[in-house]
């Protein structure tokens, strides 16, 4: 790791910018990799191969480019890499939003299949996190497919983010590898870096929602999976509402292009409805469950 000691932060802790530090340091040793800040033409130029070996973008096109990675991370932004050895295993951008720095959004992030299992992208959030509390910045965000099992739990429970909204056909066709030809919506979510959620998840202790254990409190399924894979809606007024996703909607898509869209509007109308109505995702079960509450916090 670099470059994360050299500043100062004036709205941070120093406490907690130095256990975020070690935090990141002991998740990157663990994972086997170093982790540092990129600038360099050559290193940026790995870093678009990566993503578009990950993404497999159609007709040429790619998530990033090798000029516009070299603007941001000459204008200060986050652009950071994961190796073993010489080789790179993961990468992530980020860019500072408004006002006036005071926040950073992670754009892309993603790990090499032949890095997977091994802990990569949770190292390389550590990292970002370590090096935006010492940029004063306290919070990030970012988009992710609410569909995708896996990111849910990883961004929900495993880092403790928190869902803010829900956007329909965020980022408009993609037609890529991963999001196929479909409608792009996206949970929006804010990661509060020095809150005690977050900090206890950086050290590996994570808040857990257990959907089954709800379901017998009372808590109502308004959404889960047909015995054919689709989506099952049904009526759910309680205080707690579960809402399902399948197990792997990537290869839904790719087999069953309506199915997988059916489960794109569903989720929409019932995840994006209760978010609308101003419920809050408290949670995320790895059996594949949004974990929502209608109550009001007190």
């Amino acid at each position: 790791m670099t470059d994360l000691a050299t500043h100062e932060s004036a709205l941070v802790s120093p406490a907690v910018s130095a256990a975020a530090l070690a935090a990141a340091t002991a998740a990157a040793a663990a994972s086997r990799v170093e982790i540092r800040d990129l600038t360099e033409v050559s290193d940026l130029t790995e870093v678009c191969w990566l993503f578009a070996s990950i993404w497999q973008p159609g007709a040429g096109a790619q998530p990033v480019t090798t000029e516009l990675l070299r603007a941001m991370a000459a204008a200060g932004n986050y652009v950071a890499g994961a190796y073993e050895g010489d080789e790179l295993l993961g990468a992530c951008l980020g860019f500072f939003g408004s006002p006036a720095k005071a926040s950073l959004h992670s754009h892309i992030a993603g790990v090499a299949p032949r890095g997977l299992g091994r802990g990569i992208g949770f190292a390389l959030k550590l990292h970002q996190r370590a090096w935006a509390l010492h940029q004063h910045v306290s919070l990030i965000t970012w988009t992710f497919d609410p569909l995708v099992r896996r990111n849910a739990h990883f961004n929900l429970a495993k880092l403790g983010a928190g869902p803010a909204r829900y956007l329909p056909d965020f980022y408009g066709p993609m037609r890529d590898g991963i999001n196929g030809a479909g409608d792009t919506d996206r949970l929006m979510v804010r990661w509060d870096l020095s809150g005690p959620v977050v900090s206890a998840a950086s050290l590996g202790e994570p808040a857990r929602v257990d959907a089954a254990a709800l379901r017998e409190h009372g808590a109502a399924a308004a959404l889960s999976v047909a015995p054919d894979g689709g989506p099952l809606t049904a009526v759910a007024d309680g205080p707690v509402v579960l809402v399902g996703v399948p197990p792997d909607i990537e290869t839904l898509r790719r087999t069953d292009p309506g199915r997988g869209q059916a489960w794109r509007v569903a989720l929409r109308e019932v995840l994006g409805g209760l978010m609308a109505e101003e419920a809050r995702v408290v949670g995320f079960d790895r059996a594949g469950w949004y974990v929502v509450s209608r109550e009001k916090p007190s």
